[in-house]
């Protein structure tokens, strides 16, 4: 478990480095284009990865306009993955999707970083690691089949899913735990790598936000999901099922709100992906126009083939 976040991190850097040669760069790159359709980016495609907080909803209500495109490619032979980072089993998400009102006519499957999650914590428990977890009640689901978790003086190895308290808490409230779980060497897995998320219009942490905050002084991170190729590779063998035949990566488009873990993670499993524009990026109300998109894109070395101020087929 100890060696997983340097091989981690080394992949990423090579996946990052052969990106360069997928992703457009700064000096070469044309202006993304800001479309109100995504009809014409539909065509040729095989399947979409559609982020989840963000694109289909906010937390609290759903982005209707984007279940319909969604249900529009399906309905024209198109396969839909919902890819979140969430950190839980599908299954809870899907029941969350319901509650919120994201129709199951939208999409043909889920995968989460919940999901990569288990495999990291059987793993780790299997070869005995005495397992601990920062995060809400609610991510406990993480757990099943590697026995409930440990307090966290006595954990080896944290999985950190998000905060304890996330509408009251921030990174810094966890400063003094990060910094004994350091001293005493605990290594981490993070279950969601994103550091926020807008929530019903505000801006809430996540547990990459707190992972990055251990990586600052000196811990050792492994993560799960978005922008790290294994879960892409989960979804893509997930969408040859589905299909029941390989799929080309070229036929495949990712759509999501996050810089460095939807577009980011796209350009290193080597698809097109398009920003869909959020109050994580482009600020309260979650709209952009031309000289918001290009502040936002600043410096970034995978850039979209277009952006949107909402996912909607027309």
């Amino acid at each position: 478990m100890t060696d997983a976040p340097t091989e981690t991190r080394d992949n990423l850097a090579l996946d990052r480095h052969a990106a360069l040669f997928y992703a457009r760069s700064m000096s070469e790159k044309a202006d993304i284009p800001i479309i109100t359709s995504i009809a014409p980016l539909a065509e040729g495609r095989t399947a979409w990865l559609v982020d989840i907080w963000g694109v289909m909803h906010n937390g609290a209500a759903p982005y209707l306009k984007a279940a319909e495109a969604c249900a529009e490619f399906r309905g024209r032979g198109g396969t839909v993955l919902l890819l979140s980072n969430a950190p839980r089993p599908a299954a809870s998400v899907v029941e969350q999707l319901d509650r919120i009102g994201v129709p199951r006519t939208a999409y043909d499957c889920v995968l989460t970083s919940g999901d990569a999650s288990r495999d990291m914590i059987r793993r780790a428990a299997a070869g005995g690691r005495s397992i601990g977890h920062i995060g809400p009640e609610r991510d406990l689901g993480l757990f099943d089949g590697a026995g409930a978790p440990v307090p966290l003086q006595q954990a080896q190895t944290v999985v950190c899913s998000g905060l304890f308290d996330d509408e009251r808490e921030t990174p810094e409230t966890y400063l003094e735990i990060l910094a004994l779980l350091k001293k005493r060497g605990a290594d981490m897995i993070c279950a969601n790598p994103d550091l926020t998320v807008e929530r019903a219009g505000r801006i809430v942490y996540c547990a990459g936000a707190l992972a990055q905050a251990y990586e600052q002084i000196g811990g050792s991170v492994a993560y799960a999901g978005k922008p790290y190729l294994p879960v892409y590779q989960l979804a893509f063998e997930q969408i040859e099922k589905l299909r029941g035949a390989p799929v080309e990566r070229t036929r495949v488009l990712a759509i999501g709100d996050g810089v460095g873990t939807d577009i980011a993670g796209a350009a290193a499993a080597q698809i097109d992906s398009v920003y869909v524009a959020s109050g994580v990026h482009a600020g309260p109300g979650g709209r952009i126009d031309e000289a918001a998109l290009a502040q936002i894109f600043a410096g970034v070395e995978a850039v979209p083939i277009a952006a949107m101020n909402g996912l909607a087929w027309r």
